[in-house]
Order: structure tokens, then C-alpha cells, then sequence
């Protein structure tokens, strides 16, 4: 292929297999979300209790932080496209058997609690999946383009991402009032084949030889090790482990949507789609103009905005304002996104990218599921508006820590 300039903001589209990789990461994403929100929904519905909507990310983090370094290390070693296709012919099972949970026959054979244990049962397969699917992903992501364009590559997969994250939510509280839970699961079912396929489309890539050929041990800590020694890296996958651990309000958003804001499953989606509207359009923008030639004053920046307008959604009475907190807060995380995958993309070597993918993994996945457990806890025991306000004032409380202790990553430059 001719030269491409870096400078080009469409430069990492003009890459074949690039394409091929975010439009799978589109897929996913809007299939996953389209699930997640339909059957929390249905969930909260039958229960009434904001903890089951968090057990659900519980369900999931557990068995993904459990095997997710182990994953990180097959994926050093292994074909990165087998082990996806996998882990999504394991996605595509877990979602059929989940299909089959909501069929009318099983609701009225088994009794609620059987068929909760069943759900969660589906969610924790889907985690341990992801364990493996995740670091295979992220590592893979570097081989598609030229090192000089990893900043593009980052706001196109991460815009691309969050395109999905717009579309699911969207799509799925429409598709469940017109046709239905148990056809828009089959939906979902639909976009994991066709992720599939697309990952098929992508020709193996060399698999970079290990610089220490030690035990399966020796090779996990030394990517914890690398993590926690890159101060750059430990503290951008910090930044995201707290905020969304604390500030991340999308596990209970059921909650607002029928307690709150009394807006139903159509005003769930649009509160849920927010947050990916609002970091959608500024990846957009970013595309044009990066955030990383002053990249950590802007992290920060991004993340204590993030805190700010967690809060103003906690306190907002109007679902049009709560709906704009949402979407300044994805435009805020949008920022921190591009950020971080700019700098998991530098950093690490080669033989390395798998285990520093499955570290960055755990800490994101524990933000979002494990959040989602503490945001369902919180919710019951402290109230549910609450619980979000406590959430914004420690996230702006951890940025505020970790800007007196990395005041020297100010002059850092990604591009």
C-alpha cells in the first residue's frame, strides 16, 4: 500500500484488515450492550431490587479476572484469530442457552430463583470468554497498522466502539417494546456470528518470540510487573479503574428510568445511549484534532469532568438534563479513552502487548462489571441518588490524588 500520512485524521481506515477489526468491535459491542440492557431491564422488572442488576456484573468479572492473565499470556503465544473465534463460538453458546432461558416453557417449568441462578450461570460463562477474547483483541490491534499512526488507530477503534455503545443501547429498548425480549435476543445472536466472520477475514500475524522463555508464572508477573513500573501506564488504567468503579451510573439506570425519571424501556435507552452520543461526536472530533500532545493535563482534565457531571446527573430532576449529563460525561471518558490506548499501544513490546492488554483488561472490566456490583450494593443500602453523588466526589478526589503525585507525566508527548 502507498505511503499514508500520519497527519491523515482517516489515515488507519485506509488499512483493509483495520477495518475488518473495528467494524467486529462495532458488532460486539452492540450486540453485548443490546443484551446486557434487555435482560437487566427484564430483571429489575421481575425483581425490583437495583442488586440484581449489579450481581449481573459480578457474575461476569469474577470468572473474566480469574482467567483474563492467563488469556493475556495464551495471547503472546498463541494466533490471536484462533483464540477469538473461540472465545466468540463460546459468546455465540452462552447467548443461544440465555435465548432459550426466556422461552415461555422455561418460565413456567422453573421458579424465579432457578431462573436467576440460570442467568447469572450464562453471565459468568460469557466472562470467562471474554477473559481470553479481551487480551487477544487489544494485542492484535497494533499488528493492523504502522506504529506511526497508533494515535488514529486509537480514536477510530475507540469511536467505533463507542458507535456500538450508541446503536446497542439504543436499538435494544426499541427492539424489546416492538418485537420482543426472546427475538431481540436472537438479534444479538445475529451480530456475534457476523463478528465471526469478520475476524475470519484477517490473516495471521507473526507471533513476536519471548524474550523470557520462563514459566507460565515468571511470564504473568512480568507483566504485572512492566504495569506497575511504567508509571505512565499504571496511573492512566488507575484513572479509568476508579472513576467507573465509583462514578459509573450505568448498571442502575433501570432504576432512574422507572423510579426516578419515570421515562420507561424507550427512555432507558436513550439515557444509556447518552453517555456513548456525547464520546461518539468527540471522537469525531478528536480525529482531527488529538488529545495527546498534552496528553496527561488532559486525562486529568477529562476524568474530573467526569466526576462533575456524575454529580449533576445525580441531582438532576429532568430527563432532558440527565440525558446531557450522560452525554458530557461519555465526551469526558471519550478523552481518557483515546489517551489510554494511545499509551497501551507505545509502551508496551511486542512480546508483551497480550499480558499488558489482559492487566489493562481486568482493571477496565473491573471498573465496569465490578462497578456495576458496587453500584447496585450502594444503591440499595445508601439510596440510589445517594449513592451516584458519593460515586462523583471520589472520582474527582482520586483524580485530585493522582494529580499531586504525577505532576512530572505533564510534559509527555504521544504525538
Amino acid at each position: 500500500m502507498q505511503s499514508i500520512s500520519p497527519n491523515d485524521p482517516y489515515a488507519a481506515l485506509k488499512y483493509p484488515e483495520f477495518r475488518y477489526f473495528i467494524a467486529n468491535s462495532f458488532l460486539f459491542t452492540v450486540g453485548f450492550l443490546m443484551q446486557e440492557v434487555i435482560v437487566g431491564y427484564e430483571l429489575y422488572k421481575i425483581t425490583h431490587d437495583p442488586l440484581s442488576l449489579g450481581l449481573i456484573g459480578l457474575a461476569e468479572v469474577v470468572p473474566f479476572v480469574l482467567v483474563s492473565l492467563f488469556g493475556g499470556y495464551v495471547a503472546d503465544r498463541y494466533d490471536k484469530r484462533w483464540i477469538l473465534r473461540i472465545s466468540l463460538t463460546i459468546i455465540i453458546v452462552a447467548s443461544v442457552i440465555l435465548y432459550l432461558i426466556f422461552q415461555p416453557e422455561f418460565y413456567t417449568k422453573y421458579t424465579l430463583n432457578e431462573r436467576l441462578v440460570a442467568i447469572y450461570s450464562v453471565f459468568f460463562l460469557i466472562g470467562a470468554a471474554k477473559g481470553f477474547y479481551s487480551p487477544s483483541s487489544s494485542s492484535l490491534k497494533p499488528f493492523l497498522v504502522p506504529r506511526a499512526i497508533y494515535h488514529n488507530s486509537s480514536t477510530w477503534s475507540s469511536s467505533f466502539w463507542q458507535a456500538g455503545s450508541v446503536m446497542g443501547p439504543g436499538i435494544a429498548g426499541f427492539l424489546y417494546v416492538f418485537i420482543g425480549l426472546a427475538n431481540t435476543l436472537l438479534v444479538v445472536i445475529g451480530c456475534f456470528v457476523v463478528c465471526l466472520v469478520l475476524i475470519s477475514m484477517i490473516t495471521k500475524k507473526p507471533i513476536p518470540v519471548a524474550t523470557n522463555p520462563g514459566t507460565i508464572w515468571q511470564n504473568l508477573r512480568e507483566g504485572l510487573q512492566f504495569v506497575t513500573k511504567t508509571r505512565i501506564v499504571f496511573y492512566a488504567i488507575s484513572l479509568d479503574l476508579f472513576s467507573v468503579l465509583f462514578g459509573g451510573v450505568v448498571a442502575i439506570l433501570p432504576v432512574f428510568a422507572e423510579d426516578i425519571l419515570h421515562v420507561g424501556p424507550e427512555g432507558l435507552g436513550m439515557l444509556r445511549a447518552s453517555p456513548s452520543v456525547g464520546a461518539l461526536l468527540t471522537m469525531f472530533f478528536m480525529a482531527y484534532y488529538p488529545p495527546t500532545h498534552t496528553a496527561w493535563r488532559n486525562m486529568l482534565l477529562a476524568v474530573a469532568g467526569f466526576g462533575v457531571f456524575t454529580i449533576i446527573f445525580a441531582l438532576s430532576p429532568f430527563f432532558w438534563l440527565s440525558c446531557f449529563a450522560l452525554f458530557m460525561t461519555g465526551s469526558c471518558d471519550s478523552v481518557s479513552v483515546i489517551i489510554r490506548q494511545t499509551i497501551l499501544q507505545i509502551y508496551p513490546p511486542d512480546e508483551m502487548r497480550g499480558r499488558v492488554a489482559a492487566v489493562n483488561g481486568i482493571f477496565v472490566s473491573s471498573s465496569n462489571e465490578l462497578g456495576a456490583f458496587e453500584s447496585g450494593v450502594a444503591a440499595r443500602f445508601l439510596g440510589t441518588v445517594p449513592s451516584v453523588l458519593i460515586g462523583g466526589v471520589v472520582t474527582i478526589a482520586v483524580v485530585s490524588w493522582i494529580y499531586v503525585r504525577s505532576k512530572d507525566l505533564f510534559g509527555v508527548k504521544l504525538s
